[in-house]
């Protein structure tokens, strides 16, 4: 068992407060106190208060609180004197209300993790709430990009020093801050569901259209609302912003030939960018010069929605993140809350968990590789063997959990419901006699073909360095030979207790990244056949569930290898029934921060096979 002082390993900790004496604090934290104890969630809901976090527990931190000046040189310790070099996760939560002596304040959270393991460094840095300004980090560390951009959006913060400081999900214009809690949205009810007011005369429900008239939920901020442009469908201020950037970055002052360059934009409408993902790049000839990518499409104020539901009608919600690998969302999201309940899980109950994760870990990989087949145009031939195979694996999620896609099935404690009779013999056939037929199949038709090695070997080569620099995981990461994976650095659940490998391959290009994608179906078949056969009797749920259960405060993070990588779930609570902070660390997004180095100097061609190498599911990046 390893030391903790202060929620870090107990080392870290020493060498932190010998080198920087004094400027590390400690949180001291209420006393977290027995569950049962806590005001139940609607006695104390307060409609209009921007928070309830008076009426009850100051949610406890992990970690430790940094001031905003010293915060480059302790990140800079940590990863370069003691090995901390994935910044892997950073977020922020509001509190509008001062508490003792804390004033107002957005605490801006950063976790940080070692390659070979030994648990995470959470820093805690304030900054006020008016005119909130930190140095961005952005310059040393290329994984807080995409995420100091996502806070800028979500919560206001200003990150001096980063290199192109826009609004991430939501349009320049957009009006206020959406993760701040006095933020508003247009079709409000309550700050927490159960709503009051769904059924107001106890019949027919009230839809939102009847209190807000329909495009009244388009709001501008003031500087924008004056503007000559006012109009829902053409927002050029976000555009202008876009092409400044595009026309200044990586400029070739020493280019021979002074040929003129244009812009192209590649999606949202577009087969190879899943129809809500936008690449604004700019060529010289063929060649790209430089490449934006530009999220919100399918934005769906998905954390504003984690944080007015309960903690359990977030189960659901997290199948939407990922749709193709449902359980494994529905997994890292209850980790997190047994964390904070302290719950034990029933052995058959972790077992059958592994079970629903590597199935969904294969179905991914023969789909990614399918997909990628067709983004480089060889229709019907990978996709059509990658989507029969899915449907046998979806017909064992459909019999398990009652669902083919949004499976709604893990539950803090377990799982929803047990297997059905015949289930486990109809899964052994499918992994030891079909799937490895299958995918020997599927993996020779494409690693030996000549168009597949044509499009994508030297294609978008990354290397170690960068890649873990950029904080990409799970098989972009694996494919520059970094052997860094979640069940090995970190085993959760009882990973530990198998025999699989951590396969890399080492050139880091498009046809590793896609060619590693089956090297890990093989260890996930593995990994199936010793759970299959061990699957013991007994319990599948440690605890009786309420609708509006209640969670201890508190603050954790915690994190699964999901198909494509770092799945990772940051929650706060005080203390009530329903998450005060919830935010996703999305694989997807951070896989995709260094997309624009990838295709610096490459074909325009060649960009869509980076792209269908990288693997995204916009679900995920935009949530």
């Amino acid at each position: 068992m390893v030391e903790m002082i202060n929620d870090m390993p107990a080392e870290v900790w020493r060498e932190l407060d010998a080198h920087f004496p004094g400027v590390l604090h400690p949180a001291q934290p209420p006393e977290r106190g027995d569950a049962a104890s806590y005001p139940q969630g609607g006695e104390h809901r307060m409609t209009h208060s921007v928070s309830r976090s008076v009426l009850q527990n100051r949610p406890r931190y992990e970690g430790v609180l940094v001031h905003a000046r010293h915060l480059l040189p302790v990140l800079r310790f940590l990863r370069d004197t003691l090995g901390y070099v994935m910044l892997s996760s950073l977020t922020a939560a509001d509190y509008p209300e001062a508490i003792g002596q804390l004033a107002p304040h957005i605490d801006v959270v950063y976790h940080l993790f070692r390659l070979e393991g030994g648990g995470y460094v959470v820093l805690h840095v304030h900054t006020s709430r008016d005119g909130a300004v930190l140095p961005s980090v952005t310059p040393e560390f290329p994984s807080a990009n995409l995420q100091e951009r996502e806070v800028y959006d979500m919560f206001g913060v200003q990150f001096e020093g980063h290199p192109d400081l826009r609004r991430l999900l939501m349009w320049e214009g957009f009006d206020g801050y959406p993760l701040r809690k006095d933020w508003r949205e247009a079709y409000y009810e309550e700050e927490h569901k159960p709503f009051r007011s769904r059924f107001p005369d106890g019949g027919n429900p009230l839809y939102a259209e009847e209190r807000t008239p329909y495009h009244a939920n388009i709001r501008y901020s003031q500087e924008f609302a004056d503007s000559p442009v006012q109009k829902e469908e053409d927002f050029s201020e976000a555009d202008a912003l876009l092409y400044a950037r595009m026309l200044s970055a990586d400029r070739d002052s020493d280019k021979p030939l002074k040929t003129e360059e244009m812009i192209l934009n590649m999606g949202p409408q577009h087969p190879s960018t899943h129809g809500v993902f936008r690449m604004a790049v700019r060529l010289d000839g063929e060649t790209v010069q430089h490449l934006e990518p530009v999220f919100g499409y399918l934005h769906r104020c998905h954390e504003k929605i984690g944080e007015r539901n309960t903690w359990l009608q977030n189960i659901p919600y997290t199948d939407r993140l990922d749709y193709i690998n449902g359980m494994t969302n529905n997994l890292a999201y209850c980790l997190a809350m047994e964390k904070l309940l302290g719950w034990e899980v029933p052995e058959r109950a972790e077992v059958i968990r592994i079970i629903m994760a590597e199935f969904s870990r294969v179905v991914n990989h023969v789909l990614a590789a399918g997909f990628f087949s067709n983004e480089i145009g060889m229709y019907f031939t990978g996709s059509l063997y990658a989507l029969e195979e899915r449907e046998l694996v979806l017909d064992l999620f459909e019999a398990a959990a009652g669902g083919r896609m949004m499976f709604n099935y893990m539950r803090p404690g377990g799982v929803a419901r047990d297997l059905p009779p015949g289930w486990i013999d109809r899964a052994k056939a499918l992994v030891h006699e079909r799937l490895p037929k299958k995918v020997k199949q599927m993996q020779s038709f494409l690693l030996d073909n000549e168009i597949v090695r044509a499009r994508s070997v030297d294609v978008g080569v990354l290397s170690a360095h960068e890649a873990v620099a950029s904080g990409v995981s799970g098989p972009v990461l694996r494919a520059c030979g970094v052997p860094y994976d979640v069940r090995r650095a970190e085993p959760y659940g009882i990973y530990d207790r198998f025999d699989f490998d951590v396969v890399t391959r080492e050139h880091g290009d498009a046809f590793d990244r896609v060619a590693l994608r089956f090297d890990e179906v093989w260890e996930s078949l593995r990994i199936l056949g010793q759970a299959l056969d061990a699957v013991p009797e007994g319990p599948i749920q440690s605890h009786r569930l309420s609708p509006k259960m209640l969670i201890p405060p508190g603050e954790t993070y915690a994190r699964i290898e999901a198909p494509k990588g770092e799945l990772g779930f940051y929650l706060v609570s005080d203390g009530g029934a329903n998450p005060y902070r919830y935010h996703i660390r999305a694989t997807s997004l951070l896989n995709l921060t260094p997309l624009s180095a990838l295709t610096r100097g490459v074909k325009i061609a060649d960009v869509v096979s980076i792209l269908g190498s990288i693997d995204l599911t916009m679900g995920e990046v935009d949530r």
